[in-house]
């Protein structure tokens, strides 16, 4: 079992309403991209929300990383900013409180995926969540220019995100884009995928640790969310699955003919249904007609 285990969205009548769903939007900061090469965390944040846009609980700390920090180029976290932080074991508590009976949501997933395994899971934090990555539900969905964060908020609602480069702005501006995707789509959106997990008494107890936030939690109590008046919806949607990496015109292709071949097979299984359906109802007619006609057999 990973870390975690990822979910998609679809328009398709199958799965729960993702309007009902509770989602623990993640965003991490970290010293380089790949834990394998001995990247860390340096911050983390988790926005809890409800799929109709309340805000549940917000959490953000920065981390100590016993380590060079690099990266500071992007995210501007510097050596003595993360003086008196917790280690990354200490937040393991905190953090599960917060995924707990939640969908666990990034932009791009499988990169804090990579983190949490790295340096969470070990410390105590239970495996096995259910996740839902918007990058590759938005190339699912939605046919854009491009997808990163930024750009496909401004792209879809005309604003460019605030706190860029902070793990609480970019995990606000996750849940936001999120709770978009539900409130404006062409009818239901709804999660397929593992039902959350519920982490209670899985995870070591808390001590008494003292959080170090870069940003000041919000009083907000609901997405500011904004209608989309220019959003294209695929006709047929992609598998998610094929929606990862730099989904480059070659890549993209590959995911729309696979969902062309998808779309011809459900017609064909569609229209062998019906007539099946209709044979069989043929059959059932036949045989109780004779049964009517036949005088040696009891009647009902």
């Amino acid at each position: 079992m990973g870390t975690l285990r990822t979910g998609a969205l679809t328009r398709r009548r199958v799965g729960t309403r993702a309007a009902d769903l509770e989602y623990a939007v993640v965003d991490v900061e970290t010293t380089g991209l790949d834990p394998r090469e001995g990247a860390r965390l340096v911050e983390i944040a988790v926005v809890r929300v409800h799929g109709d846009g309340r805000v549940l609980d917000e959490f953000s700390t920065l981390v100590d990383p016993r380590a060079p920090i690099g990266g500071q180029e992007f995210h501007g976290i510097g050596e003595g900013d993360v003086i008196g932080a917790p280690r990354a074991e200490e937040i393991v508590p905190r953090i599960a409180e917060l995924l707990s009976g939640a969908v666990v949501v990034g932009h791009n997933l499988d990169f804090e995926e990579r983190f949490l395994a790295a340096e969470l899971v070990p410390a105590g934090l239970p495996a096995g969540q259910s996740g839902l990555c918007t990058l590759r539900a938005l190339r699912s969905q939605l046919d854009l220019a491009r997808y990163s964060l930024p750009r496909a908020s401004h792209l879809l609602s005309g604003d460019w995100p605030t706190g860029q480069h902070t793990a609480l702005g970019d995990a606000r501006a996750c849940a936001g884009l999120l709770g978009e995707m539900i409130t404006n789509a062409p009818g239901d959106l709804r999660y397929t995928g593992p039902s959350p997990r519920f982490l209670r008494g899985e995870t070591p107890s808390a001590g008494p640790v003292r959080f170090k936030p870069r940003t000041t939690s919000g009083t907000t109590t609901r997405l500011p969310l904004r209608p989309w008046s220019s959003a294209r919806w695929r006709r047929r949607e992609l598998d998610s699955l094929l929606c990862g990496g730099a989904f480059r015109d070659a890549e993209r292709e590959v995911a729309e003919s696979a969902a062309r071949r998808d779309a011809r097979l459900r017609e064909r299984l569609g229209r062998a249904a019906v007539v099946t359906g209709g044979i069989a109802a043929t059959v059932a007619g036949g045989m109780l007609l004779r049964r009517a006609g036949d005088p040696r057999l009891p009647r009902g």
